[in-house]
């Protein structure tokens, strides 16, 4: 209660400068953003991908640079300009191995000299480097197992008709319609002069099964043990149930394709991740969950002796669910962010009791390595900046090696994020943030983004984000109401849990209450001007809303959301994510179909009248773009106010900077109309 009514005080009596401007959607087009970050084996450098904007080509461009982790000296264009992604380091630290146009590269650290270590007729997804070998992921037809038979057949189907032929589902994942190929690992030997020699050796011969899993594809799937003589990876095998089913294993080969792969977690049904080696090679760290079916249940970190194949779970009594795994140089203990209460700290898990403490307690830690001295090397953002990297001594504290976009955004003045809470359903304490809109002054009112995030199995986190940015709202000059209702992630499994075949209710309540709790707590907010807006889930909150509850609002934007929750059941790729959320697997729109209709949004349409954009996208086959089209033709043909704004070549998300800027201009403009 006292906390409440400082965070009261605070929104009332605080104001940011006469001067400071918020956030535009041109400056989140504009950032220069960095990732995939690495230090170099003696831990003196770090490497990273620096993303940067072509506005005029509608795409985005990278570039490696190059950084002395002690700070001195300017960073360093490591690829003059050629571009290039996932930067490596190799072994002695005289190279950057990274990808472009496909194949694998190397650059040298001393004097920038890069060459081609690949020359392969298919494109390399992933790598990682193994000693004297590389190991490379690369989308193969399984009975075609080398790059050159899958090339040869692909340029045959090329010249015969466009038609594709199925016998099984999965046929469309994303945004991407099945092509017959999987993605498989080979191993190559590396010569002297760097280059990749020989064949590929596959590793994963005939797998029905994608290594690393689609449609994301990156090298957080396989990992190598310490001698760098085994691979370790993580794979669902497709069969007919792939549509249907979260059971990944771990699996275990030899680095030169000379055994067959292991299934080492195949008596756990549901999804097992993240493998992760000691240092002393002699045990495997994953992560797993307990429920087939559940993509959102707790990850529990476990080890596995490799020798007695013993495996127990570490982190069983901790109840937050763990991102990543990275074992600490001296193996005492494994370090993970983890969401938590509405933010992402890295924790350090003791190896022997699971005790979890916090490592690094920034608000979202992104990427992370630790050095052999226990020092950590972090990316980090929040609600306030954008990714910036980060070295923490073992003894505490820190300081900023890489801070980008300083002078572009240097008149730039984020609003505060201010937590409030209130009890929601069930009597359960659920939090959510109030963001000032830029400019702000104590005693007058202003409109309201109401925003509501996907998932449901998401949460308004103290991170940054290029989608959905609230700073960008409140730029705008609006104030901005965000909750957590019930299937938020970060408030524990039982909280996740209560949204699962409760789409409509349970949540839906915690946001009405979120909305009066609000109002008490920043009676800067104008109850009588404000937009409820959401994608995703978030979007169908919305859809549900214009049916159930659309009093408060002037207007509505959904984007990307379920309008017919009947018939996102047949349509949807991912059906396990639409099975679970209806009851559990095996809960179809044909087995239950009231289990379909009980929050189903189109059963309400006679009920809307609010002015409503819709957004959706072409390739987004999550959720098909026929749902967006419905809504839009319901709201027309009844003669409510709305607008259609769709995207040819995007997906479930809008990610080309030109498009974000149409978006923006569209989401911010309807806004404009109908509050200001």
């Amino acid at each position: 209660m006292i906390r409440t009514a400082l965070i009261a005080l605070a929104l009332l009596t605080a104001a940011a400068p006469a001067s400071a401007r918020g956030l535009t959607p041109a400056d989140l087009v504009s950032l220069d953003r960095v990732g995939d970050v690495h230090a170099s084996p003696d831990g003196q450098w770090i490497v990273w991908d620096q993303r940067t904007t072509d506005l005029k080509g509608n795409k985005a461009a990278h570039a490696l640079w190059l950084k002395a982790t002690s700070g001195a000296g300017e960073a360093r264009l490591l690829t003059g300009g050629e571009g290039g992604t996932t930067p490596r380091w190799s072994a002695d630290g005289r190279y950057i191995v990274f990808l472009k146009g496909g194949q694998v590269w190397r650059s040298s650290v001393a004097t920038g000299v890069s060459n081609q270590v690949t020359s392969l007729p298919l494109g390399v997804d992933a790598f990682r480097l193994a000693g004297g070998r590389i190991v490379l992921a690369m989308a193969v037809y399984p009975d075609a197992e080398s790059p050159a038979s899958t090339k040869a057949r692909q340029d045959g189907i090329a010249k015969a008709g466009t038609g594709r032929v199925y016998d099984k589902m999965f046929v469309r994942h994303w945004d991407t319609w099945a092509d017959g190929t999987r993605n498989h690992l080979f191993s190559m030997p590396i010569g002297a002069d760097g280059h990749a020699v020989g064949e590929p050796v596959p590793l994963t011969p005939g797998l029905d099964g994608d290594v690393p899993s689609k449609p994301f594809c990156d090298d957080a799937d396989f990992t190598l043990s310490p001698d760098g003589r085994t691979v370790y990876f993580s794979v669902r095998i497709a069969g007919k149930s792939e549509p249907w089913s979260t059971n990944f294993d771990i699996y275990a080969v030899p680095v030169d394709g000379s055994a067959a792969p292991k299934n080492l977690t195949a008596a756990n049904l549901a999804w097992d991740a993240m493998p992760a080696v000691s240092p002393d090679g002699k045990t495997l760290a994953y992560s797993a969950m307990r429920r087939p079916g559940f993509e959102a249940d707790t990850f529990v970190v476990h080890l596995l002796d490799l020798a007695t194949g013993q495996t127990r779970a570490l982190t069983s009594k901790w109840d937050r669910s763990v991102d990543a795994l990275k074992w600490s140089a001296d193996g005492k203990s494994l370090l993970a962010p983890a969401g938590d209460d509405g933010k992402t700290p890295l924790y350090r898990i003791d190896a022997a009791t699971g005790a979890a403490t916090v490592a690094v307690a920034a608000s979202h830690v992104s990427e992370y390595e630790p050095f052999a001295d226990g020092s950590i090397l972090y990316v980090h953002d929040s609600m306030a900046h954008a990714g910036e990297v980060a070295l923490q001594p073992a003894g505490g504290g820190g300081r900023t090696l890489v801070k980008l976009n300083a002078q572009k955004l240097a008149d730039y003045t984020p609003s505060d994020a201010e937590r409030f809470s209130f009890k929601g359903w069930n009597g359960d304490l659920v939090k959510g943030w109030i963001l000032k809109p830029a400019g702000y002054e104590s005693g007058k009112k202003y409109p309201v983004a109401f925003l509501i995030h996907g998932g449901p199995q998401g949460s308004w986190n103290d991170s940054w984000s290029y989608r959905w940015n609230p700073q960008v709202f409140a730029g705008r000059g609006y104030a901005v109401v965000m909750v957590d209702p019930h299937g938020s992630t970060g408030y524990g499994q039982a909280f996740t849990d209560a949204v699962s075949n409760h789409w409509g209710d349970r949540p839906l309540e915690d946001l009405r209450k979120g909305w009066a709790a609000a109002l008490k707590t920043a009676p800067f907010l104008d109850a009588d001007r404000a937009c409820a807006l959401g994608a995703s889930y978030g979007g169908y909150m919305v859809n549900w809303i214009a049916g159930v509850w659309n009093a408060p609002w002037k207007c509505l934007v959904t984007h990307d959301g379920v309008f017919d929750d009947r018939m996102m059941g047949y349509a949807t790729e991912e059906l396990w994510f639409s099975e679970w959320e209806h009851g559990g697997i095996g809960k179809t729109p044909w087995a239950d179909p009231a289990a379909y209709e009980r929050f189903n949004p189109v059963k309400h349409v006679a009920n809307w009248s609010k002015p409503q954009l819709i957004i959706h996208s072409e390739k987004d086959l999550r959720i098909p773009v026929e749902q967006g089209l419905a809504a839009f033709d319901a709201l027309q043909r009844m003669g409510v106010e709305s607008r259609l704004l769709t995207f040819p070549d995007e997906n479930h998300w809008v990610l080309k900077p030109a498009n974000s800027l149409q978006w923006h201009d569209a989401v911010l403009g309807w806004l404009d109309t109908h509050l200001k």
